[in-house]
């Protein structure tokens, strides 16, 4: 007989019929110590059991932070407020915020630039519109079959709050889907995922890093906290492995042959701690160099 897949060695754990969402997860992580599964499929159901539990508010992009533009605007002064932010759809209000008359998708752009006479308003699709109160994975699944990926968010009185994208949504489950903008934000280096975890880039800086977890490793020899990992490795870590340095345990999220990409970070207990001080103390040369 071939070897049980993932879903039959869950199943086998959840037959202890949990009776609150606080088992479930108790079961879950102990599938994922018994290596049942990874980090990734774990931070996912712990990040899509959050979904229903969480709030469009607490997602949305407040109304302060929406890049919009104006339904009068000429063609001059949108494309250089669309190549700056990047974004693949806006907002399109008459003067006012709350005035939202629909959505603008910036690949729309390339065929109005070939129009004799530009009239915005043709060219908006619909805007949804949302209550501040619905949940994330009903939202999800209105997305899905609305074809949508943004919508408005409105306030009890009928104000617009914000926007939701599809993105949003999607990164309160699988974690930050980064792209060619997102890779360059410092201040996204690191951040804390549905579960309460720290995801860190491996290129997140060494001074960043240290004022970050209150830690004081040295940037003498290395810039990044993955080049930290691999001088204290001496090689490059394969993806699940678990690393511990000083008080610290790094799980290796994404790695290839040649580089780390992402990290989850959590403190050791103390008596872990003190085992690996004590270590390093009766090895000369090994660990990591501190300030």
């Amino acid at each position: 007989m071939g070897r049980p897949g993932l879903f039959e060695r869950l199943s086998s754990l959840l037959l202890r019929e949990p009776e609150d969402r606080e088992q479930v997860l108790l079961l879950l992580h102990s599938a994922f110590e018994r290596n049942l599964m990874d980090a990734d499929a774990l931070s996912i159901i712990e990040g899509a059991l959050a979904a229903s539990e969480t709030r469009v508010t607490d997602v949305l992009i407040p109304r302060a932070q929406m890049d919009v533009l104006d339904v009068h605007a000429p063609l001059a002064e949108i494309l250089p407020v669309v190549l700056k932010t990047a974004h693949s759809r806006f907002p399109v209000v008459d003067g006012d915020r709350d005035n939202v008359q629909g959505i603008l998708l910036a690949k729309d752009l390339l065929r109005i630039q070939g129009e004799p006479e530009f009239n915005l308003r043709d060219w908006l699709r619909p805007a949804v519109f949302i209550p501040e109160s619905k949940r994330l994975n009903v939202l999800l699944r209105e997305f899905r079959v609305s074809r949508n990926h943004m919508a408005i968010v409105v306030d009890e009185y009928g104000g617009v709050a914000g926007l939701v994208t599809i993105e949003d949504v999607l990164e309160q489950i699988v974690g930050d889907i980064e792209d060619e903008y997102d890779f360059d934000e410092a201040h996204d280096n690191i951040r804390q995922d549905a579960a309460g975890r720290y995801r860190v880039k491996a290129q997140t800086e060494i001074e960043d890093f240290n004022a970050a977890f209150g830690t004081r490793f040295s940037d003498k020899d290395c810039d990044t906290i993955g080049g930290l990992i691999l001088r204290h490795l001496g090689r490059v870590p394969q993806r699940n492995e678990l690393v511990d340095i000083s008080s610290l345990r790094f799980l290796v999220l994404r790695a290839d042959s040649r580089r780390l990409y992402t990290l989850v970070v959590d403190h050791l207990p103390q008596d872990a701690a003190r085992a690996n001080t004590a270590a390093r103390q009766e090895t000369p040369g090994a660990g990591t160099s501190m300030s």
